[in-house]
């Protein structure tokens, strides 16, 4: 069973049933170890996060419903649980429902009440619509949009239905017309894709297909059947006061429908590889869907994962099913429930493991969308992040040893992984060091001139960040490639020139540390690991300094100089000899 993450919130998704044993209400899915599926009772208390929220101790538990439950399922009857990767237990309950799924019998359509309904003259509430589409995964995107995501590859439930019925017997002219129907019929059901036949049936009302999606991205599932009665009509004629008979059999059709907007998720993934001068790894990978995780080596220890959390919901519109007939509607609490993933950004984030020692992110890149909380059932309380996030399409990570051969990229619908492309101009990138320096080439007494030097550790060549051409590359010199990135100094950015140098004036005495921060390494091809360096200054670390601070001290030492010198002359005007009269 997949690793579980608690998220610490109030919601009940069982608590109490009001119905037999494998049957749930509206409020109130099945009790786990009320079904016959091949889910365990731990399994099936994680699927119903929207049921309304209720703790109920074991105590009431027990006298409520005369039965012992396990940790899980307690846990589960007062908290959402969410998972670190998409569960397999939606499919699985989804298929064993829909076992329990039955059309009507000819008089009576059965239909949820958000079904298309069709009718024409012999056909009476037809519908055809999609239970569901499964590998596949609902997202939580933004406060608009909550995407569908499937499988290239899956499969595809629906219902068909119907009542047949014989029009009422009328009276045109000399005719008396009486109705009756011989037989009716799913003659036709077939699911398309983009208003193409992908799959096809007969006589099916419960029908599975089994799907190949063409393509990647935004993509419609329609479901379509035609549904065909058979009519007799007798047709009786007064003529001459004699009456004739005769007999026409007319056939009454009707199509439906039902379409479901998906993203087929056909995951690519382009990935491109380098070394760092210490030896290890460097890894970025980016695609445009979203995905799950990556694993960097063979065992699976050192892996990486996105910013996507799971938890599974049913699809309420399969909460209730109608019951027509020819005199009476009534509906009734559904026996199937189509269970799904749902995907939703989480407050933890990107993340590693292992935590300590394990791969270290050094970029993040994609997207930035609201919270999707609005788009959440009020049933369900997740660590859903309630602020901008980043869909972070792509990532870059640094590790000592990563395993090129088992490396794998990971996708948000369970069993989907990436295909792994090799992008326009290789996948390799060099990363060499830097060297920085920082010195004082100017000085006063009131600021410095800062000289910052920025070149290639191995070969001495400039590294320029600058890029003065940049609305004109045609006058750019030969040779010279400017690039991503910037060095901090103080609170100041600075860019080197086409030398490799920029300069920086700087007024306040100290000691100044200088930092190259890189571009990203993969848009660069040699790339720069950082360098920091440091200079200090003093006004009293020059000449002029010297020469500045001792005339500064001479006229601060001017008005007592004077004073010394006005009490010596009137210590002397004052003073009193010691023998006036030698």
């Amino acid at each position: 069973m997949h690793r579980l993450t608690v998220v610490l919130s109030v919601a009940l998704f069982i608590g109490c049933v009001s119905f037999a044993v494998g049957v749930g209400s509206a409020d109130h899915p099945p009790r786990p170890g009320t079904d016959d599926s091949d889910l365990d009772e731990n399994e099936t208390a994680t699927l119903w996060s929207k049921a309304p929220n209720e703790c109920l101790s074991d105590e009431v538990y027990y006298d409520r419903y005369g039965e012992n439950r396990t940790e899980m399922h307690a846990l589960a009857n007062c908290t959402d649980i969410t998972f670190q990767e998409p569960p397999e237990t939606a499919e699985l309950w989804t298929e064993y429902d829909f076992d329990s799924l039955e059309p009507g019998d000819g008089d009576t359509s059965i239909y949820p009440q958000h079904a298309d309904l069709e009718s024409s003259l012999a056909i009476e509430d037809a519908h055809a619509t999609i239970f569901a589409a499964q590998p596949s995964t609902m997202v939580h995107q933004d406060e608009n949009e909550t995407p569908l995501y499937v499988a290239p590859e899956g499969e595809l439930r629906g219902l068909v239905d119907y009542r047949a019925r014989a029009p009422d017997d009328e009276q045109i002219g000399n005719d008396t017309i009486e109705w009756s129907v011989l037989d009716h019929e799913v003659s036709e059901i077939q699911l398309l894709q983009d208003g193409e036949v992908i799959a096809s049936d007969e006589d099916e009302q419960t029908p599975v297909f089994d799907y190949d999606l063409e393509g990647a991205g935004s993509s419609t599932l329609r479901l379509e059947a035609d549904i065909e009665v058979d009519l007799e009509q007798k047709i009786t004629e007064e003529v001459d006061n004699q009456t004739q008979t005769r007999y026409e059999y007319p056939t009454d059709e009707v199509t439906v429908s039902s379409e479901l907007d998906v993203e087929v998720y056909d995951l690519t993934a382009s990935i491109y590889y380098a070394e760092y001068p210490d030896g290890d790894a460097g890894v970025a990978i980016y695609q445009s869907q979203p995905w799950h995780g990556y694993t960097l080596t063979e065992d699976g220890e050192a892996a990486v994962r996105g910013v996507w959390r799971y938890y599974t919901a049913r699809d309420t519109d399969w909460d209730y099913l109608v019951h027509s007939n020819r005199t009476d509607e009534k509906v009734i609490h559904s026996d199937a429930l189509p269970v799904s993933v749902r995907a939703y950004p989480s407050e933890v984030g990107p993340r590693t493991d292992p935590i300590i020692d394990g791969p270290e992110i050094q970029e993040i890149w994609g997207s930035e969308s609201p919270s999707p909380n609005s788009t959440v059932h009020e049933n369900v309380e997740i660590d859903v992040i309630d602020e901008p996030y980043s869909q972070s399409h792509g990532m870059a990570i640094r590790y000592t040893d990563v395993d090129r051969d088992h490396l794998e990229v990971q996708g948000i619908v369970r069993g989907v992984n990436a295909e792994l492309v090799e992008p326009e101009g290789g996948t390799e990138r060099e990363i060499r060091e830097s060297n920085l320096s920082v010195e004082i080439v100017d000085q006063t007494e009131t600021e410095a001139t800062v000289r910052i030097e920025l070149r290639d550790n191995e070969t001495g060549a400039p590294i320029v960040l600058e890029n003065p051409f940049e609305d004109d590359p045609r006058f750019a010199p030969i040779g010279v490639e400017s690039r991503d990135g910037y060095i901090s100094i103080g609170d100041e950015q600075v860019r080197t020139n086409a030398s490799g140098v920029a300069t920086v004036t700087i007024g306040t005495p100290g000691i100044y540390s200088a930092e190259y921060h890189p571009g990203s390494w993969r848009t660069h091809d040699p790339a720069y690991v950082g360098d920091t360096s440091s200079a200090a200054w003093h006004p009293l670390g020059s000449v002029s300094g010297w020469f500045a601070l001792l005339v500064d001290v001479f006229w601060i030492s001017i008005p007592f100089l004077v004073a010394l010198y006005a009490g010596l002359k009137l210590g002397s005007f004052f003073r009193i000899s010691e023998d006036p009269y030698p």
